[in-house]
């Protein structure tokens, strides 16, 4: 097409306006551009498939026994067999009266309980949270994590406190200090 394009400008050019001037149909190519074959596609599509299922897979079986599942003291107490061993993250009150240090071994033991379930815990650690403190009153929030053992006590490996002196436990929101500005 672009040789007889050629020839039609040179003969303009030339001035001769008595040439007649053909626009001849623009030529096909003698094959037809095909698209990939579909399985090439498919193949990779079922290829990337393969990998996410295998991902997810990995996630479900190797990090469900990692997982950490957060239960109330009465539910954990209850439910007993299915969860001895397992690592469970328990919140309750403390038992006012209960929190004991012992030097040798260094531990601290107490109880924590929600509604009627008590749970004796063991704390084989020398230090504990500062805001966790035996007050006669009660009323203080404890979130223990570890592992309930075959006895029934549980083996605490981690021990959090919540601020006691700002929350209420029966309101399930912040007290207001007498002097303090109001939280807004």
């Amino acid at each position: 097409m672009s040789k007889k394009l050629d020839d039609e400008l040179a003969v303009l050019a030339q001035g001769n306006d008595d040439a007649p001037v053909t626009m001849g149909a623009p030529e096909t190519p003698s094959e037809p551009r095909r698209s990939p074959p579909p399985r090439k596609n498919l193949g990779l599509l079922l290829t990337l498939l393969a990998m996410v299922g295998a991902v997810v897979v990995l996630f479900l079986l190797v990090f469900q026994p990692a997982a950490v599942y957060a239960t109330p003291v009465d539910k954990l107490v209850s439910g007993g067999p299915q969860l001895i061993g397992r690592k469970v993250r328990v919140e309750g009150e403390l038992v006012p009266g209960t929190l004991v240090k012992r030097d040798q071994p260094c531990e601290y033991r107490f109880t924590i309980h929600k509604d009627d379930a008590k749970l004796p815990v063991r704390y084989a650690q020398c230090v504990i949270p500062d805001g966790f403190r035996d007050v006669p009153t009660g009323g203080v929030q404890v979130t223990v994590e570890g592992a309930l053992a075959a006895s029934g006590g549980f083996e605490a490996s981690l021990v959090m406190a919540k601020c006691s002196s700002k929350y209420d436990p029966a309101k399930h929101e912040m007290k207001d200090e007498p002097g303090a500005l109001p939280v807004n």
